[in-house]
């Protein structure tokens, strides 16, 4: 079996309770001159096991940075969304929850009319800026990718569809509006 590389940490929580955490990444200096965002976000993986009438987590960091990790936890219940900020810090592999949160813009989307679909652009290395999450099913909107023939960028495109409730997020600097 090959070795393994990266940091990982649990949590329980109750079975009614989804908890989804992502790994907010600062997009390389660089690559900031050619007006990419300056965080990118990547969802982590995790695995579960039950524990009783509560299920535990454990999350995993493929590439932790050495000065630690900016983390987004997202916790799912019936009816209601709690969003707060954390923070891995390498030296004891231990999740600090942020008394000061990272600038953040997270709103829910729904529209009564028509599907809809929302456009964002990626890095070269394909990291993006922005996710959709469906509140439903915790998981996120997979988005199509394809090349902007006017801009030669690679670009993705989800479809949002009407009457349902959707989850955005994006990480921005505090310069940005």
């Amino acid at each position: 079996m090959g070795e393994s590389f990266g940091k990982h940490f649990s949590i329980t929580e109750p079975k009614s309770i989804n908890t989804v955490i992502y790994k907010v990444n600062k997009t390389e200096k660089e690559l900031l001159k050619d007006d990419y965002p300056k965080f990118t976000i990547e969802r982590l993986d995790y695995t579960k096991e039950l524990v009783g009438n509560n299920v535990k987590k454990t999350f995993y960091v493929y590439d932790p940075h050495e000065d630690g990790n900016q983390l987004v936890i997202f916790s799912f219940g019936k009816e209601k969304v709690v969003m707060n900020t954390g923070y891995l810090d390498m030296d004891t592999n231990v999740v600090k929850i942020s008394n000061k949160p990272i600038p953040m813009t997270c709103k829910t989307l729904y529209n009564e009319e028509d599907s809809e679909y929302r456009e964002f652009s990626y890095t070269p290395n394909l990291k993006r800026p922005i996710t959709i999450i469906d509140p439903e099913t915790t998981e996120e909107v997979k988005p199509v990718l394809y090349i902007d023939k006017e801009t030669n960028e690679v670009k993705g495109k989800c479809e949002l569809k009407a009457r349902k409730s959707y989850v955005v997020f994006e990480i921005k600097d505090n310069n940005d509006d």
